[in-house]
């Protein structure tokens, strides 16, 4: 049996950590909204506050997620250090997602209406910039 050409490899490898880091960030959709949906209606936060904490807790979960089944030879760095690096690298991602999120509620209606909507665009809006930015330093193999 012949292996496969290291470029089709790489593709493929690469393809496989696209799709989990989807699947994990559609895990991370539902406990980011799902926590927005509680926190402001259980606890009447405002949803600009509610959704500071709703992505914290989304972003934790996605990074313990991630370092287990998406980028699993990173997974021996510092889990402390990796988290910041994680958090801060997200950032970037998070000021997109946030960004757009707060201009949808913000300026239409349906969005204003169902703020889930805005997690959404926003979430969709952040993904390829924080998939690079995992996979090229956050969870980066150590050579």
């Amino acid at each position: 049996m012949s292996e496969a050409p290291p470029e089709r490899g790489a593709a493929h490898q690469a393809a496989g950590e696209f799709a989990r880091f989807a699947v994990i960030g559609v895990i991370g959709f539902i406990v980011d909204a799902s926590t927005l949906k509680l926190l402001m209606t259980l606890f009447d936060m405002d949803p600009y506050s509610a959704r500071l904490v709703s992505f914290l807790t989304a972003a934790t979960g996605n990074w313990m997620l991630n370092r287990r089944f998406t980028f699993r030879q990173a997974g021996d760095h510092a889990p402390l250090k990796q988290w910041l690096k994680y958090l801060g690298a997200n950032g970037i991602g998070f000021a997109v997602n946030y960004s757009t999120y707060a201009a949808l509620i913000t300026y239409v209606a349906v969005a204003k209406t169902h703020p889930v909507l805005g997690v959404a665009a926003g979430s969709i809006a952040a993904m390829s910039f924080n998939f690079a930015a995992n996979k090229f330093w956050v969870f980066r193999a150590r050579s």
